[in-house]
C-alpha cells in the first residue's frame, strides 16, 4: 500500500516537472533592440549595510547600454558606512542618483517600506528593483526597456543566479584556507542548483499562467499599477513578500500581465551565502510569506514539493526495512530524479552555469532532506536579517 502511495506522488512530481520544463522551453527568447525612445526607469534599491558592496553595482549601472534611468537607493538606517559612500558618489556618476535615507522607525517589513519610500518620489514609468549586493550587466535595464516597449506587461520578472565568488565573512577562523576555499565552492555550487530550481519555476509556471514565485532582485513593474494595487497593503504585515506578493496581487488584477524576461542581458547575480547560518535566516525568512498566499495554488505547490521529497527518503527507508522491494524503491527515486535533471539543466546553461549541471546529482541527494528541514522550520515564526529580529 505504501509503495503504491509513494509511486502515484513520484509519477506526480515526475509529471508536474516535465510540464515546467515544457513551460519553460515554450518562453521565448527576448531580443535586446536597441532603443533610444523607451520608458524612463527608476531603479530602486533597497539597502541596509552594503557599504562593501554598493558600490560595485552602482558602477555596474554606469555602464548601462540604455541610459532613460535615475537611480533612488533607500538607505534602511545602515550602521555602517553605506550613507558616506553614496554621498560621495552623488556627483561622480552619469545618471541621476538619489539616497533616500529612512528614520529608524519600528517596522515589521522594513523592506516594503524601503521600496514604497522610493516610487512615492520615482519619476519613471516603470519601477526596477534589484539588491545592494547583486552586480548587473550592460544590457540590464535596456532588457526590460526594450521588452516593455514590445510586450506592455504590467510587471517583469527577471533571472537570477549566483556568482562564482570568493569567500565572505562567516566561517570559523580554525578552518584552513584551503578547506574554506573548497566548502565554500561546494556549497556555492550546491546553492546555485537549488537556486535555478526556483527561478525556473517560477518563469515556467508564469508561461503557464500559473503565477507562483519570482524575485526582488530582479523585479520590473508599472509605477501606476503599484498604486492601483494600493501598493503593499494588505500584505505588509510580512517581513518577506515585497516580490511574490505583490506579484499575486498584479496577477489578480491584471491576468496574464505578469511575464518573464527570458534574456541573459537581464541576468541579475550575487554571492551564494558563505555561511550556513546567513543562508537558513535567508531561506526561513522566503517560507515565513507563505501563509500570506491568498490563491492556494502556491502553498499546494510548496505542500506537494514537501511530500514529493519525503517520498524518496520513505522509499528507502522501507527497502532497508523490507517493506517495499528495491525496483520499486529505484523507480521512485528515479521518478523523481530524471525530469528533475532534465529541468535543471535547461535552466542552468540559460543561465550561463555549465559547471553548476555537474553539481545536479549532488543536490539532488541533499535536497529532500533541505526541503523537509525548512518546511519544518517554516511552522516556526520568526528569523533574524540584517541585524534585524523580525516575523
Amino acid at each position: 500500500m505504501i509503495s503504491t502511495i509513494l509511486l502515484i506522488i513520484s509519477a506526480l512530481y515526475a509529471l508536474m516537472t516535465l510540464i515546467l520544463w515544457w513551460g519553460w522551453r515554450r518562453i521565448p527568447y527576448a531580443q535586446t533592440t536597441p532603443t533610444t525612445d523607451g520608458p524612463l526607469i527608476s531603479v530602486v534599491i533597497p539597502v541596509r549595510n552594503e557599504a562593501d558592496n554598493l558600490p560595485h553595482l552602482l558602477a555596474d549601472l554606469a555602464r548601462q547600454t540604455y541610459t532613460r534611468f535615475e537611480v533612488i537607493v533607500a538607505d534602511d538606517s545602515s550602521t555602517d558606512t553605506t550613507v558616506a559612500v553614496v554621498q560621495a558618489l552623488l556627483n561622480d556618476l552619469p545618471y541621476t542618483l538619489h539616497l533616500l535615507p529612512l528614520p529608524n522607525e519600528k517596522t515589521g517589513a522594513p523592506k516594503k517600506r524601503a521600496i514604497a519610500e522610493s516610487i512615492r518620489i520615482a519619476q519613471g514609468e516603470l519601477i526596477l528593483t534589484t539588491d545592494g549586493d547583486c552586480r548587473v550587466g550592460p544590457d540590464w535595464v535596456r532588457s526590460f526597456a526594450a521588452y516593455y516597449r514590445q510586450h506592455h506587461p504590467r510587471m517583469m520578472t527577471g533571472p537570477v543566479t549566483f556568482t562564482d565568488s570568493s569567500m565572505k565573512p562567516g566561517w570559523t577562523d580554525d578552518i584552513s584556507p584551503n578547506e574554506r576555499s573548497s566548502a565554500n565552492r561546494v556549497f556555492g555550487q550546491l546553492q546555485t542548483v537549488e537556486f535555478s530550481s526556483l527561478i525556473g519555476s517560477g518563469a515556467a509556471t508564469l508561461a503557464l499562467n500559473n503565477p507562483t514565485m519570482c524575485n526582488g532582485a530582479n523585479l520590473c513593474y508599472e509605477k501606476r499599477v503599484f498604486e492601483e494595487v494600493n501598493g503593499f497593503a494588505g500584505i505588509d504585515h510580512v517581513a518577506s513578500g515585497d516580490d511574490e506578493l505583490l506579484m499575486h496581487k498584479i496577477a489578480r488584477r491584471y491576468p496574464g500581465g505578469v511575464q518573464f524576461v527570458k534574456n541573459r542581458g537581464a541576468i541579475v547575480q550575487t554571492a551564494p551565502h558563505s555561511s550556513w547560518a546567513a543562508f537558513y535566516q535567508q531561506r526561513k525568512r522566503w517560507a515565513s510569506k507563505w501563509r500570506a498566499y491568498e490563491s492556494w495554488h502556491p502553498s499546494a505547490l510548496a505542500v506537494f514539493v514537501f511530500v514529493s521529497n519525503a517520498a524518496p527518503v520513505l522509499a528507502v527507508l522501507g527497502g532497508t526495512a523490507g517493506a517495499i522491494v528495491w525496483p520499486t524503491v529505484l523507480l521512485i527515486i528515479g521518478l523523481k530524479t530524471i525530469p528533475e535533471f532534465i529541468f535543471l539543466r535547461a535552466i542552468l546553461r540559460f543561465l550561463q552555469k555549465p559547471q553548476a549541471v555537474w553539481w545536479i546529482p549532488a543536490t539532488q541527494l541533499v535536497y529532500p532532506f533541505y526541503v523537509l528541514l525548512f518546511g519544518l522550520a517554516a511552522q516556526q515564526k520568526g528569523f533574524t536579517w540584517k541585524g534585524r529580529s523580525l516575523k
